[in-house]
């Protein structure tokens, strides 16, 4: 849809210095923005520091909720949006341009503007002063910054470099050669909301989508699988799963909030207030869709159905606030409900049930009203229930006046045609002229019996009227007052809907805490996070044993925490449950631990799986070090790091070093500015050779494990330290490999360490015609790697002289 007229307006600002007046251009904020499908996409640019802001695809109402907020808080000088948009971006536009007191300059491009290819060509041109100038790969360095996943922030960001180009912002004085400038890109979040992204949803499991066993019965033929989201959604209507899953999106810091949310939580997790908790679900089940009917209702295309919803969900929502009123309270949700659901909820209650007369409607599949609402309905009514008797006398007179041969007849009423005299139709009536009675109008033939228009008939059409068409109207005229009656309190419905929603999902919480018995978090504005016994809330519903866990990490001890173990031995699940706990305590939720006490984070990194990476064109490795690299950027000293196996997608001593420059990145800096950082590794060499700053900052852990003879046993316990050994070997044969195989693996490893040769094998001439003659080996003690490098054909082999990384030589 086209926004037309858009409202177009300049902003500038007269500074006087010392007398002499110059017109100095105020800084603006230029936002772009597109939706699509309930996703937000968008981006801008800050005039005042240079710098580009953008947030990935997010999910959004139909009223664009998020986007109002991120408006309020940013407050745009121009929009850019799209010539060709939904319904919902259009009708907001409209609602934005009606606010007296903020009139933003809409500016709509065409669509062809916001095409991708389009989009990635104006970033990969843009001016971008903070780009080393070594970089020939721009949109790899790139995608270090931003995620290429999002597609509408991405087209969007084409829109505003267009913009930003046809305006020259900031260097309007400059020759044209000079583009504007991009200092720096920002990921941004709306205040109060942490930041959470895709690979940390995924890899976290807190959404899991899966195929549906029957695609034909789900639009989108996906359900969602075993997620954290899956186990705390108990929600009984459909609007409490859609608030959960934007609560879910969009965890928050604010203490207000979370609090409010704890101390619903609280109560209903209490086995004594069970019994409430079961009235109050048994009456959400009925909570229908308010915004569907009321649309409904303004169109007059509600159906009997939609009258019974309204019912139930204005009755149950009566009996939830009588429910409530008798709870304590001091806590916040029912102190709102007992205020915000009005009497007008009541007053209309009443009036559907005193008007609507179900039981009629259902059967004549149409609105009926009850006795005793309208007089002149009811007279009408009464007359056509008499109708029968008194059609019957009719019939009998009007026999007495057709031919002997008519043995019978009867008086009949039609909607829309009137009374009718029917009579049967005889052997000898074959055409058309045999159907002509004297005094009679012949009207038509039907099912053997012929129809005629009597005088006494005509007499009962003026009479009497067309009945059941009366009766309709006037019905209908009863239930356009009682929507507009209706319509007129819409406020109070909706508010109905906000409320319920939020107190089916913490009932639901509150639900799954009492079940898998969680503990209420203590938040604080602190830089510490305390888990006592801490559990994987997933694993821990699959697994008949699970080893609980604690974790600490004050403000200045503690706070990067480096574990290593055998493979299999739970450092990734520990990973994941710690940061699964912050998550849940960032929702309001309780949490799987005995004890926890949670600083509020403002993000969530990870760098533990690896994304598909054929759709975007890069490495594995590239993804992980784009991963690493937006931890490193984005995250500050109240952000919490998870990184598993970081540096195994390269060479072992690349990566190893690379490991070893990130977490020494961190412990170099003051503890101010140092996140929660958890790191599972392998690298037993990155502790053994000392290649990390000795610190308080730094903690050294491991994951218990026992050798019974030859077989490897996982205690899962946590305990300060590092493990000595990968124990590859035993892993191996657990997971199955032959015995012969796991054995050769370890003839080779043992000489490898003690660079001695099970089997010796010579290259010749005949092997490799260009292999050159290899120079003499230099001393185990000073060489560690040695590389044999063909000048022809550039084939490069490796071979492992020294178990040693201190030093190395390469000799080509």
């Amino acid at each position: 849809m086209a926004l037309q007229n858009a409202v177009r307006r300049e902003v500038t600002n007269q500074a006087s210095l010392n007398g002499d007046e110059e017109e100095e251009e105020s800084p603006e904020v230029i936002l772009s923005v597109l939706a699509q499908h309930g996703q937000v996409g968008l981006c801008f640019y800050d005039s005042k520091d240079y710098t580009l802001h953008y947030m990935a695809d997010t999910p959004d109402s139909t009223d664009l909720n998020l986007l109002e907020r991120v408006i309020q808080e940013i407050s745009p000088h121009v929009i850019i949006t799209s010539a060709k948009q939904e319904r919902s971006m259009v009708r907001f536009m409209h609602t934005l341009g009606s606010i007296p007191d903020y009139k933003p300059e809409v500016v709509t491009y065409p669509c062809v503007d916001f095409g991708m290819e389009v989009s990635k060509q104006r970033l990969l041109s843009a001016h971008l002063p903070f780009l080393p100038a070594s970089i020939t790969d721009r949109l790899s360095y790139l995608t270090s910054y931003m995620s290429f996943d999002s597609p509408l922030m991405l087209r969007s960001l084409g829109a505003l470099l267009k913009c930003l180009d046809r305006r020259r912002v900031g260097v309007e004085l400059e020759d044209s050669s000079v583009g504007v400038p991009i200092l720096q890109f920002h990921t941004y979040t709306l205040t109060g909301v942490v930041y959470v992204d895709r690979d940390t949803y995924s890899v976290l499991q807190i959404f899991k989508s899966e195929l549906h066993p029957s695609v034909y019965k789900m639009q989108s033929g996906e359900k969602e699988g075993f997620s954290l989201y899956e186990i705390l959604n108990r929600c009984k209507c459909k609007f409490g799963s859609r608030l959960l899953r934007r609560w879910f999106l969009r965890p928050t810091r604010d203490m207000e909030v979370l609090h409010r949310r704890q101390e619903a939580i609280r109560f209903f997790a209490s086995p004594r207030n069970s019994d409430v908790a079961g009235t109050l679900q048994s009456l959400l089940r009925n909570i229908r869709n308010i915004p569907t009917l009321l649309r409904r209702m303004s169109l007059s295309h509600t159906k009997v159905t939609d009258w019974q919803s309204l019912y139930k969900t204005v009755y149950s929502a009566v009996c939830i606030r009588d429910t409530v009123r008798v709870l304590p309270q001091s806590v916040g949700l029912f102190r709102e409900i007992s205020e915000g659901f009005s009497d007008d909820l009541q007053h209309i209650a009443s009036l559907i049930s005193k008007v609507v007369d179900f039981e009629s409607s259902s059967t004549e599949n149409r609105f009926t009203i009850k006795p005793n609402v309208d007089p002149a309905i009811d007279e009408k009514k009464r007359k056509m229930m008499g109708l029968s008797d008194f059609l019957t006398d009719v019939a009998r007179r009007e026999l007495e006046h057709l031919d002997s041969r008519i043995t019978s007849c009867c008086v009949i009423y039609i909607p829309l045609i009137g009374f009718l005299l029917s009579v049967p139709r005889r052997p000898s009536m074959v055409e058309k002229e045999d159907f002509e009675i004297a005094g009679l109008d012949f009207m038509f033939l039907s099912e053997e019996r012929l129809h005629y228009r009597s005088q006494r008939t005509k007499e009962l059409d003026d009479l009497l009227g067309d009945l059941h068409c009366d009766i309709r109207d006037m019905e209908t005229a009863v239930m356009t007052q009682l929507q507009t009656a209706i319509l007129e309190k819409s406020p109070s419905l909706y508010k109905v809907l906000d409320l319920s929603a939020e107190l089916d999902c913490l009932m639901a919480m509150s639900s799954a805490s009492q079940e898998y018995g969680y503990t209420s978090p203590k938040l604080a504005a602190h830089r510490r996070i305390l888990l006592t016994q801490a559990r994987h809330p997933l694993l821990e519903l699959c697994s008949p044993l699970f080893v609980a866990n604690s974790f600490q990490s004050s403000e200045t001890n503690g706070r990067v925490k480096v574990i290593t173990g055998p493979n299999s031995s739970g450092k990734s699940i520990y990973l994941k449950q710690v940061g699964l706990a912050v998550f849940m305590a960032l929702i309001g939720s309780d949490v799987p631990a005995k004890e926890a006490e949670i600083g509020l984070v403002d993000g969530i990194f990870t760098r533990m799986q690896s994304r598909e990476s054929v759709s975007v064109g890069l490495s594995t490795f590239m993804i992980d070090l784009n991963q690493m690299a937006h931890a490193i950027n984005s995250s500050t000293g109240n952000s919490l790091i998870l990184i598993d196996e970081f540096g195994k997608g390269t060479n072992t001593v690349d990566g190893l070093s690379l490991l070893a420059a990130s977490i020494s990145h961190w412990l170099n800096e003051v503890p101010g500015k140092v996140p929660h950082v958890l790191l599972a590794t392998n690298f037993h060499s990155l502790l053994q050779l000392g290649l990390l700053p000795s610190t308080s900052l730094l903690s050294l852990l491991t994951l218990e494990t026992a050798v019974d003879g030859d077989e490897l046993v996982f205690l899962y316990q946590l305990k300060e330290g590092m493990c000595q050994s990968s124990y590859a070997a035993n892993i191996a044969l657990l997971a199955g490999l032959p015995t012969s195989l796991v054995q050769r693996g370890v003839e080779a490893r043992t000489h490898a360490r003690t660079n001695t040769h099970a089997h010796k094998r010579t290259y010749t001439h005949t092997q490799h015609a260009h292999y050159p003659h290899a120079p003499s080996i230099p001393s185990r003690s000073s060489v560690t790697l040695y590389v044999i490098g063909c000048k022809l054909c550039k084939l490069k082999l490796l071979r492992i002289l020294y178990g040693c990384y201190k030093c190395y030589v390469i000799a080509r």
